[in-house]
């Protein structure tokens, strides 16, 4: 072990005695940070009523084709891989309270351009800067938490993360009821702006801030965040990183976090979540959620070529009425939410293995319900095209096709619930847990990739898998993935309850 590993894995910010923090000032730094993940599920929601108001635009030059409004939902996928690159660079050079600041710049320029748009390029435009935002904003904002949280509550504020990305997704959904989609851009500045505004008065984080050899302003921050900096140890003298370099991968202490963050984010986009909410809203259909079925909407008008699915709420708007699927919309994120900020509350308590084996397990035999489910009902819906999907619904189906599609529906919101209680929030967390200070921003950047590659490479895919597996098989597949990480989580990802970040580190050393 090089003196630089032996530096890390002391603990630089631990409890002395066992005292508890003094103040609660670390939930609204807290909270400041997770304005980005918020404005994050808002850009991300926002393709959704936006692309149906746009298909209705008065002038030619912003009015969208199939492919246009295509391109307007993934481009935010491309700008968040490279977001997510930019932001592992930045948040080891200019710190993590500074990365998230900047990102509030392409939020808002990305959001006021979308505003002023006057054809299709600037419009797209706009949705690449929001997408870059987003990369950034989903690398830093867990990062900061992480660094700045205690052990006894660090699982419950990194969790808020992915609790604010649903719930800005949700947000969307909701204001584009009553907005059109320039207005609607215009209320996507405000959560940036409000970020902005507040992380003005937060602190850098004092593990970053001990890198640098500031240390009067990491106790500065400790004073603020936490009550008192004499109830923690002193850092040790000469914590200093001098940065990844390539031979570092023999060491266990990166190679291991390394591909465990990497697999996490894989097997989130493998989970099936894809498949689930594509053939969301037609469940709810079958299961007469409606009572007539209007002309079929355009196929290209849904929002789930954004990217949205590796965040368990987006649903297409393929064949009913804006109403209607932003309804089911409503529905599913609801559910969403409500079982993230269960999981929120009990991860500190329940701990992050024990959620996640749960999560899979259920997503397990709910895919499996979901094959089984379109195997019975195989002459129903094709999958040779999103427009053959939903070919008309009878008025009066039999009772028992509508009580498989209320079967399809229980197993429809047991995996949304099942996945927002594990797998949608805790690879989030653990990524910005597991890996050593001087390498945090490089590996947190390429999980980021991983996640976003993932999802633009499921999401384009996902037809042609149909194609060739049929529904019940792409189901099973994804079931399968569900079965292996369950076993991966058993075997490789360690629990980090109540652990300090040094404890996580030495815990990867063997020590």
């Amino acid at each position: 072990m090089t003196p630089e590993d032996q530096e890390e894995t002391q603990p630089l910010l631990g409890p002395s005695g066992g005292s508890a923090p003094l103040s609660r000032r670390v939930f609204l730094a807290a909270f400041a940070a997770a304005l980005g993940p918020l404005t994050f599920g808002f850009a991300l929601g926002y393709s959704s009523p936006a692309i149906p108001s746009l298909r209705r635009a008065a002038g030619q030059a912003l009015r969208l084709d199939d492919d246009a409004a295509s391109w307007f939902g993934a481009i935010v996928t491309l700008g968040a891989a490279a977001g997510g690159v930019l932001g592992g660079w930045l948040v080891d050079r200019a710190g993590r309270k500074l990365s998230l600041l900047l990102c509030t710049v392409p939020f808002v320029v990305g959001f006021a351009v979308i505003t002023a748009a006057q054809n299709v390029w600037m419009l797209l435009g706009g949705r690449l800067l929001t997408g870059v935002a987003c990369g950034i904003a989903s690398l830093v904002a867990p990062v900061y938490i992480s660094e700045i949280a205690y052990p006894a509550v660090r699982g419950l504020l990194g969790s808020c993360v992915q609790l604010m990305v649903v719930t800005g997704i949700l947000l969307a959904y909701l204001a584009g009821w009553v907005l059109e989609w320039r207005w609607l851009a215009v209320l996507g500045c405000v959560p940036a702006a409000f970020m902005l505004l507040l992380m003005c008065f937060m602190p850098e984080t004092p593990r970053f801030l001990l890198t640098q050899h500031r240390r009067q302003e990491a106790m500065a921050a400790m004073q603020f965040l936490w009550g008192s900096e004499h109830i923690w140890e002193e850092p040790p003298v000469g914590a200093e990183h001098q940065g990844f370099r390539l031979v570092q991968l023999r060491l266990p202490s990166i190679y291991k976090p390394f591909i465990i963050g990497v697999s996490l984010m894989a097997f989130q986009q493998l989970s099936g979540i894809n498949a689930v909410m594509f053939y969301a809203e037609t469940i709810f259909e079958k299961a007469k959620f409606k009572v007539k079925r209007p002309p079929p909407w355009p196929a290209s008008s849904g929002c789930c070529e954004d990217g949205a699915w590796s965040w368990g709420l987006c649903l297409t708007r393929l064949g009913p009425s804006p109403q209607d699927s932003s309804l089911a919309s409503v529905i599913v994120g609801t559910i969403q939410v409500l079982f993230t900020a269960m999981a929120a509350l009990i991860m500190d308590k329940a701990g992050r293995r024990l959620l996640l084996t749960l999560s899979g397990v259920i997503m397990v035999f709910s895919t499996s319900a979901f094959g089984a489910y379109f195997k019975l009902t195989q002459g129903g819906p094709s999958n040779s095209s999103h427009v053959q999907l939903l070919t008309p619904i009878s008025m009066e189906p039999a009772s028992a096709s509508v009580g498989l599609a209320w079967l399809a529906v229980g197993s429809m919101c047991l995996f949304i619930a099942g996945f927002a209680v594990g797998w949608g929030p805790i690879p989030w967390l653990l990524m910005s847990e597991i890996f050593p200070l001087h390498v945090k921003g490089l590996a947190t950047g390429v999980c980021v990739l991983t996640n976003w590659f993932m999802a633009f490479v499921v999401t384009k895919e996902f037809s042609s898998v149909m194609e060739v597996l049929r529904p019940y098989g792409a189901f099973w597949l994804a079931s399968a993935f569900c079965i292996f990480s369950v076993l991966f989580t058993l075997s490789c990802v360690p629990e980090t309850k109540g652990k300090t970040l040094e404890q996580i580190t030495a815990h990867f050393e063997g020590r």
